[in-house]
C-alpha cells in the first residue's frame, strides 16, 4: 500500500522549476485536458500559469473556491506580479497533484500560505518575457519594461505582447532569484475586481458536485444507524430490489447503500429497505446528558494552558469576585449543497470527483480502502455549495469509494438534506467555567477561566493561528487557563473559526462582566488593558469610532462590543440591538473593523465579513443540535434555522491600511459577532445570556 501524499520543499522547487512542452515525465497535469490543443504553442514556465499565442493568461487554482472568492484572490497576486492583462486572464481548477505543496482549504489560509508563491511564480514568468522580448528585439534587457500583458522598449515605444513571446521565452531558463514589486507599486492587488466566475455563477456552467455527471453513471443513497456508533445488525433488502431502477444493495462501513440509475429510485429504494439496528451503547444519550457531562467536567482539574502568577490566592484577596459558566451546543454547517461523492474503481485505479476542501483526504481514504498506490488514485476538486470546514472531512469520500467498489462504472453517493443535519460532522458543544477579582479601583486582579468540551475540541489552539483564544490578550497579572475532555460520541470537526467561536463568546462576555461590575464603560476597560496588542487595539478603537460608540442612539437601541484575533487577523464588532417585551432581539446594525494585513481584493474582504457576521449571528439567535434518545432531533431548516434576510442587519465594514503580509479573513469576524449582541442585549435589560442560542423567554419583561 502506498503512503500519503506528502512532498519535501526541495521537491516541490524541482518540480515548480520545469518548463517547456512537459512539467515533469509522468507528472499529472491538472489543465492537460483544457490546453491540449495549444500544448505546443504553450509558454509554462512553471506548475501556476501559462500563456499562449493568444496571450490569454491560465492561472491553476490549487485551493478550493466555496464562496469565499480565493478564485479571485488568489489569481490577483499571480497577475499583479506577471503584469497581466487581468481581461486576458483565466481560471482552471487544478487536481490533487503534489506539486502544489498543500491543497487543503481550510483555517483562512489560501491567501496567506500562497502569497509569497504566488508572487514569484508571477514574476518569474515577468521576468522570462521580458528577457524573450529583449532577445528578439536584440537590445539591452534593462530598456525593457512589462506592463498591461505586453513587454515595452521604453526607448522607442515597441511593443510586444505575451501572446507574440511565448515560443521564445518557453526555451529560456528560469530565474533562480526575481525582484518582487514594491506594494506601492501594485496595479491589480488592493482593487475591487469582479469575480472571475460570477458569471459562470449566474449562467449556470459552474459544475457543482451535485450537478457532476458521467456517462452511466449510477447513484447511491445509504441508510445509516440514527444513533452516533450504532451499527448494522441486519437487513432485508427483498422489497427494495423491486423498485424499479435498483441495481444493488451494498453494505459499507456506514450502512447499507441502495444504488440505482437515478436519485429518485435510489430513495425510494432505501425507504423500502429493512434495516435493524444495533444502536449500541448511545441509544438513550440526550442534549441534557452532554450539557451535565461538561458541566461536571468542568468543576475538575484539567491540563494547563496557561499560568501567570497565582490566579487562586489573587482571588481570594480581590475586593470583588464573580464566578460564572457559559455554555455554546453543538452546531451543525449546514450548506447549501448537501455532502457528495463520485467515485470510479477497478482493480487498477481509482478516480474521484468530490466537492471537498482537502482533496488528500479523499486520496487518503481511497488508498486504505482500495490498497492502490499514489499514483493509480485520481482527485479531482469539484465546486461546492458551502464548506464552512465541513468539507474537510474525508467521510462522503468513503462512501463513494466503497459503494464504487462494488459495482462496475461511476457512482454517485449524495445525502438528503435531512440526511446531511442528522448526520454530519458538528462543531463540539463546550461548557466554560471563568472566576474573575477585581481590586478596589476596579483594577482586574484575576482570571480563572476552565474550558470543558469533546476531545476534538481544540482548546489549545496553536501558535501558528496567532489566536487568542483561552490565551487572553488582556493584561491580567494573574491568570490561569485549562482545558478538560470529556469522551462523547457526537462526531465533532471544524467549523468556522474552531474553537475561537467558542472561546471567545466566553471570553468577551466575561470582560464585558468584569467591566460592569467595575462600573467602568466596556470599551474603555477593554481598550485599558489591551495596549499591549497594538493590531487588536487598532480594530477596538475604529469599530467603536466608526459605531459612534457611546453616543445618543435611537430609542430602545444599545450596543455591545467585543473583539477577537485569529488566524493572525484581528476583528472588532459593535452591535446594535433592541429587545422588545416579548423577548425578541432585533439586531439593526453590526460595525466591524478588520486588519487582515495587505488586502488583496477589499470586496472579497467585505463579503467575508459580511457572511462570517452572518454565520455568527445564526448562531447566536438560532443554532444548535440537540439530541434525544441518542437521535439528532434537527432535520431540515424548518427546525434548523439560519438567519433570514428579514433578520439580517446592516452591516458596516471598515479595514485598517497594513502593509503586513496578507493573514485570514474568512473565520475572524465569526467569533466576535456572538459576544457583541449578548453584551448589547445586557445593555439593553441588565440580563446576561450565558447560554446560547439566545432564548427569548429570558428576556421577557414583565
Amino acid at each position: 500500500m502506498g503512503t500519503k501524499l506528502t512532498i519535501s520543499r526541495g521537491e516541490f522547487l524541482k518540480l515548480s522549476a520545469t518548463t517547456g512542452a512537459g512539467l515533469v515525465l509522468g507528472l499529472y497535469l491538472p489543465w492537460k485536458n483544457q490546453l491540449a490543443a495549444q500544448a505546443d504553442q504553450t509558454f509554462k514556465p512553471n506548475v501556476w500559469v501559462s500563456i499562449d499565442t493568444s496571450g490569454t493568461v491560465t492561472i491553476v487554482m490549487h485551493r478550493s473556491e466555496f464562496g469565499q472568492k480565493v478564485w479571485t484572490s488568489l489569481p490577483m497576486i499571480l497577475a499583479e506580479e506577471l503584469e497581466a492583462d487581468w481581461s486576458r486572464v483565466q481560471v482552471v481548477q487544478g487536481d490533487l497533484n503534489p506539486v502544489y505543496g498543500g491543497q487543503s482549504t481550510g483555517g483562512s489560509a489560501s491567501v496567506r500560505t500562497s502569497y509569497d508563491k504566488l508572487r514569484k511564480a508571477g514574476a518569474a514568468a515577468r521576468e522570462m518575457l521580458i528577457s524573450a522580448a529583449a532577445q528578439t528585439w536584440n537590445v539591452d534587457r534593462g530598456e525593457c519594461r512589462a506592463e498591461s500583458g505586453a513587454v515595452i522598449h521604453s526607448p522607442t515605444g515597441r511593443k510586444l505582447g505575451y501572446g507574440e513571446l511565448v515560443e521564445t521565452a518557453a526555451t529560456l531558463p528560469i530565474p533562480e532569484e526575481v525582484p518582487l514589486k514594491d506594494p506601492k507599486d501594485f496595479k491589480i492587488i488592493g482593487k475591487s475586481l469582479k469575480s472571475l466566475d460570477g458569471a459562470a455563477k449566474i449562467d449556470g456552467s459552474v459544475i457543482y458536485g451535485l450537478d457532476f455527471k458521467l456517462p452511466g453513471m449510477l447513484t447511491a443513497a445509504v441508510a445509516r444507524c440514527p444513533v452516533f456508533g450504532g451499527t448494522v445488525a441486519s437487513y432485508d433488502d427483498s422489497k427494495a430490489r423491486t423498485v424499479p431502477g435498483v441495481r444493488h444493495i451494498v453494505p459499507i462501513s456506514s450502512g447499507v447503500a441502495v444504488v440505482a440509475d437515478d436519485t429518485w429510485s435510489a430513495l425510494e429504494g432505501r425507504k423500502a429497505l429493512k434495516v435493524t439496528w444495533n444502536e449500541g451503547a448511545h441509544a438513550r444519550l440526550s442534549s441534557e446528558d452532554i450539557s451535565r457531562t461538561l458541566r461536571e467536567a468542568a468543576e475538575k482539574d484539567g491540563r494547563s494552558l496557561r499560568v501567570a502568577g497565582d490566579a487562586e490566592a489573587a482571588l481570594a484577596q480581590a475586593e470583588t469576585k464573580l464566578e460564572v459558566g457559559y455554555e455554546v451546543p453543538y452546531l451543525d454547517h449546514a450548506t447549501m449543497e448537501p455532502m457528495n461523492c463520485t467515485a470510479q474503481v477497478d482493480k487498477s485505479s481509482c478516480e474521484i470527483w468530490v466537492p471537498t476542501q482537502n482533496p488528500a483526504a479523499a486520496h487518503n481514504a481511497a488508498q486504505e480502502i482500495t490498497g492502490l498506490p499514489d499514483e493509480a488514485i485520481k482527485v479531482h476538486t469539484l465546486r461546492m455549495g458551502g464548506g464552512f470546514g465541513r468539507r474537510l472531512a474525508n467521510d462522503y469520500a468513503r462512501d463513494a469509494v466503497e459503494v464504487a467498489q462494488a459495482v462496475t462504472g461511476p457512482v454517485k453517493v449524495l445525502r438528503t438534506r435531512d440526511e446531511d443535519i442528522q448526520h454530519g460532522i458538528y462543531r463540539p458543544a463546550s461548557y466554560h467555567h471563568l472566576k474573575g477579582g477585581l481590586d478596589r479601583k476596579g483594577n482586574p486582579l484575576a482570571w480563572i477561566h476552565r474550558a470543558s468540551g469533546p476531545a476534538n475540541a481544540g482548546f489549545m489552539i496553536g501558535p501558528d493561528s496567532a489566536t487568542y483564544g483561552i490565551d487572553l490578550p488582556y493584561t491580567i497579572p494573574n491568570i490561569h487557563t485549562s482545558d478538560i475532555t470529556s469522551e462523547l460520541p457526537v462526531p465533532a470537526g471544524p467549523w468556522r473559526s474552531v474553537a475561537n467561536t467558542q472561546l471567545a463568546f466566553a471570553n468577551e462576555s466575561f470582560i464585558d462582566e468584569l467591566a460592569h461590575a467595575a462600573r467602568k464603560d466596556p470599551y474603555e476597560f477593554r481598550r485599558a488593558y489591551i495596549k499591549d496588542h497594538p493590531r487588536l487595539l487598532g480594530v477596538l478603537e475604529l469599530a467603536a469610532e466608526k459605531a459612534g460608540w457611546g453616543r445618543r442612539l435611537p430609542k430602545g437601541r444599545y450596543q455591545g462590543i467585543a473583539a477577537h484575533g485569529c488566524f493572525r487577523s484581528y476583528a472588532a464588532i459593535v452591535a446594535e440591538v433592541s429587545v422588545d417585551r416579548r423577548g425578541r432581539v432585533t439586531v439593526h446594525k453590526m460595525v466591524c473593523a478588520v486588519d487582515c494585513g495587505i488586502v488583496i481584493n477589499p470586496d472579497g474582504v467585505r463579503s467575508q465579513v459580511e457572511g462570517g457576521i452572518t454565520l455568527g449571528l445564526t448562531a447566536a439567535l438560532h443554532g444548535a443540535i440537540t439530541l434525544e434518545k441518542g437521535r439528532v432531533q434537527q432535520s431540515n431548516f424548518h427546525n434548523y434555522k439560519l438567519l433570514t434576510m428579514r433578520e439580517s442587519p446592516v452591516i458596516e465594514t471598515y479595514i485598517v491600511p497594513s502593509a503586513q503580509p496578507p493573514t485570514g479573513i474568512g473565520e475572524p469576524p465569526v467569533p466576535p459577532t456572538p459576544p457583541a449582541v449578548t453584551n448589547a442585549i445586557y445593555a439593553a435589560t441588565g440580563i446576561r445570556i450565558r447560554r446560547l442560542p439566545i432564548d427569548p423567554k429570558e428576556l421577557q419583561k414583565g
